[in-house]
């Protein structure tokens, strides 16, 4: 249940700002530890700024949420909001600076198949890569098993995710059941689906419970139907005494999605760049662990693998 689980506990914020400040501490603390690192020509124009991070976010978000939609099987809803909020989480207390995107999006949802009991083996999973010779998905599976402990770790061990899907069929069925008044309630899923997907790519699942966000979706997908559910939110759920309340975090929520805008093609272009400079300067000695090498220094095995062997050209 949402009520007891460590979403409610840990997972839900109080505000936009609190979540902005958390992205900046991460920011922040990859630049003093390769400042306090002693390299030698290192200047603050090399790092990314709080907004070109929150571009290429945005971006390697969308292609995570391209790879899940694309991927066979089909992956179920659950799995995709699943890998979407991981990922979200990880990168509330970690720059992208120091973990790439683009082995970090492939490790939450390969983590997500699993927690969710979606039965796919790791050979299938990186088989949907298409552009990869299958040496080169051996690989890339490499890194994520590298990976998953790390990710796990960051998300603090709290992997049961409960998305807004169930609680937005427990609507559907209510309004079938409970409020004739609706002649078609199923009218309703398209929109509301599409409403669900804009929200997993803002912070909406890390400041509103999932039952939240599913009503807001019906409420928001029968108004645009012109269709009034005031008498279903105060007689059928009893809100009579909340009805303001929630309307406000309806609208907040809403102002959120309105507010969330896909990265420019040239902003990519232009910040990608950068983002590999800084691992192909950087990268070898913050995740130099991950790559294979035990933490004893004197006792080292040869990585198994570098990250720039594969591209964004490789995922679906």
């Amino acid at each position: 249940m949402f009520h007891n689980s460590s979403q409610r506990k840990y997972w839900i914020f109080r505000s936009e700002d609190e979540l902005e400040n958390m992205r900046r501490s991460a920011n922040q603390k990859f630049r003093n530890k390769i400042l306090d690192s002693g390299k030698s020509a290192v200047s603050e124009s090399m790092f990314l700024e709080r907004h070109e991070e929150d571009v290429l976010f945005k971006h390697y978000e969308r292609r995570l949420l391209d790879f899940c939609n694309a991927f066979k099987p089909v992956m179920p809803k659950s799995v995709v909001g699943t890998a979407m909020m991981y990922f979200r989480r990880f990168y509330l207390s970690n720059s992208i600076m120091e973990y790439h995107p683009r082995i970090i999006m492939l490790t939450c949802a390969y983590l997500s198949c699993k927690v969710d009991e979606f039965n796919v083996s790791c050979t299938q999973f990186v088989g949907n890569l298409l552009q990869e010779t299958p040496a080169g998905q051996e690989r890339v599976l490499e890194q994520i098993l590298e990976f998953e402990l790390l990710l796990i770790q960051q998300l603090n061990f709290h992997l049961v995710v409960h998305n807004p899907y169930r609680p937005m069929e427990g609507l559907l069925i209510d309004l079938k059941t409970r409020y004739p008044m609706l002649e078609s309630p199923e009218s309703l899923r398209r929109s509301a689906d599409d409403f669900l997907t804009q929200a997993s790519m803002t912070d909406a699942g890390l400041l509103f419970p999932p039952s939240q966000i599913a009503l807001t979706a019906i409420v928001n997908s029968a108004s645009r139907a012109g269709l009034h559910m005031e008498s279903y939110l105060t007689e059928c759920l009893g809100l009579k005494e909340d009805i303001s309340k929630m309307y406000d975090s309806m609208r907040r929520m809403k102002t959120l999605l309105k507010k969330y805008e896909l990265p420019k093609l040239e902003e990519v272009n232009s910040y990608k760049p950068k983002l590999e400079r800084i691992h192909a300067e950087f990268g070898t000695a913050s995740n130099k662990r991950k790559r294979g090498y035990e933490d004893d220094g004197h006792v080292a095995k040869e990585p198994r693998l570098v990250e720039e062997e594969w591209t964004d050209e490789d995922l679906v």
